[in-house]
């Protein structure tokens, strides 16, 4: 894949929860977006007042939770990623 984000923006994939609550088994339908994703590539930071680069806290391969309604749904090379601000990721996991 030969995509990088600008700026404050991360490209994340989704990772999927348990499909599974107890002994009830949730339909495709019903089930909610994951709200956990891996970074895959990331902006070069962003400008600050004096136009300087202010770098990142996520780097690629970071586990990250983001906000239910975070980043821009995108198909790059046949695969559903999401695009995002660094200000929309809540945390790094782990």
């Amino acid at each position: 894949m030969a995509f990088r984000p600008l700026h404050d923006r991360v490209l994340v994939r989704r990772i999927e929860e348990d499909e599974k609550v107890g002994s009830i088994i949730i339909p495709d339908t019903a089930k909610e977006k994951p709200q956990q994703g891996e970074v895959l590539a990331v902006g070069s930071g962003a400008r600050g007042e004096n136009n300087e680069i202010i770098p990142l806290d996520v780097k690629k391969g970071d586990k990250i939770l983001f906000g239910k309604w975070s980043g821009t749904e995108v198909k790059i090379d046949g695969e559903e990623l999401l695009i995002m601000k660094e200000s929309d990721i809540l945390g790094i996991i782990g």
